[in-house]
């Protein structure tokens, strides 16, 4: 959570540049109300977790999480405005404080509710084909369907767990992945939120890996209550698949960050693969977050399947995802390892999506 000083500078320095440049006397007063809403709803989304009655910590985490997501929107625009203004006073243009002002507003309460119809629709299927060199013909046209990122918590809740389970079922493919941070929450609150998740058809079945945010929620138990399910939890370990003949080869990492939360679960792609049949046609890893690729190339993966990023989840704030992840969405290579990184099928935070929609992946291996 932002230190309650920040934000109340940051509201304040909102505030200062849109208000007065305002029409009328109501539409300023307004305004101000506005921000001073703000500033006492989004500690709400933190605080009101605490509530016993988790109904009650649902609606409080609801109504900080939007306001949050409103607020974002503000800043972003008012910081574009202040730029905009800079740009033009070197040529004396007639003044534009006030209708930009008035823009301020009204552009961040349109992108707040497209944001949040984009984070509420069910994600949408993306399907991918990745060409993997000697593949052998038994596994051409192999899919898996991924989901990651569905932060089931006090926002996300059963109905879209189903609805997405429901999804991947029609698209009948022959193994699911879901790659971490699939929760946000104890289990005793989520268990039923998550259990449709034990309706998951394909082939080969259904297999887990962990997020950070797994570790934020308590992994072991996490990891007892997937098995329960008939997800395949994969850490450091893999799988061997046997496909009309063909050997593949589905491993999993814990998180990139595991071992700061539980000293055994330490990332490691080269033990997951530690074992598997020189023979096989395709090796592919599970692991939450891009930056497992390097490793992964390494040990001598084919493909890398990942999410974490969100693909940035709504602008301006994907072109930070660089700064800490190699990839921030879709497909790429990075020496003979190919890395597919989901843009999330949830979203975490404010219930915003702008110009990274939400998606569940069908990706199918083809021979080159």
């Amino acid at each position: 959570m932002f230190p309650l000083s920040l934000l109340a500078l940051l509201h304040l320095y909102i505030g200062w540049r849109i208000a007065p440049q305002l029409p009328g006397l109501a539409t300023p007063l307004l305004f101000v109300g506005l921000l001073v809403l703000s500033f006492a709803l989004i500690p709400a989304a933190f605080l009101g977790r605490r509530a016993r009655d988790r109904r009650v910590a649902d609606r409080w985490t609801w109504a900080g999480m939007l306001t949050l997501g409103l607020f974002s929107m503000l800043l972003v625009s008012t910081l574009l405005r202040d730029l905009v203004l800079l740009l033009a006073w070197p040529f004396a243009l007639p003044s534009l404080a006030a209708p930009t002002a008035l823009a301020v507003p009204l552009l961040a309460g349109l992108a707040t509710l497209y944001g949040l119809a984009g984070a509420r629709r069910t994600a949408r299927v993306r399907h991918v084909d990745i060409p993997v060199a000697g593949l052998p013909a038994a596994l051409h046209g192999f899919s898996i369907a991924q989901i990651t990122d569905m932060h089931v918590g006090p926002t996300v809740k059963q109905a879209y767990v189903r609805r997405v389970v429901d999804a991947v079922n029609r698209l009948n493919a022959d193994a699911v992945a879901v790659t971490g941070d699939l929760v946000d929450g104890r289990v005793e609150d989520l268990m039923h939120d998550v259990a449709p998740l034990a309706a998951l058809r394909s082939r080969h079945g259904t297999f887990f890996v962990t997020g950070n945010h797994e570790y934020y929620s308590g992994a072991h138990e996490w990891i007892a209550q997937l098995s329960t399910l008939g997800l395949r939890v994969l850490s450091n370990e893999h799988v061997v698949l046997q496909h009309d003949g063909a050997t593949l080869v589905m491993a999993g990492v814990a998180d990139y960050s595991a071992h700061h939360f539980v000293p055994s679960h330490r990332s490691d792609p080269q033990r997951a693969l530690a074992g598997a049949p020189a023979e096989a046609g395709l090796r592919v890893l599970l692991a939450h977050q891009p930056r497992s690729a390097s490793a992964a190339a390494d040990a001598g993966f084919d493909v890398q399947l990942s999410g974490h990023t969100h693909g940035g989840q709504y602008w301006p704030f994907n072109l930070f995802v660089p700064l800490q992840q190699p990839f921030t969405a879709g497909l790429h290579r990075l020496r003979s390892l190919w890395v597919y990184t989901s843009r999330g099928t949830g979203y975490w935070g404010p219930p915003l999506r702008l110009g990274a929609p939400s998606e569940i992946t069908r990706l199918r291996f083809v021979a080159v």
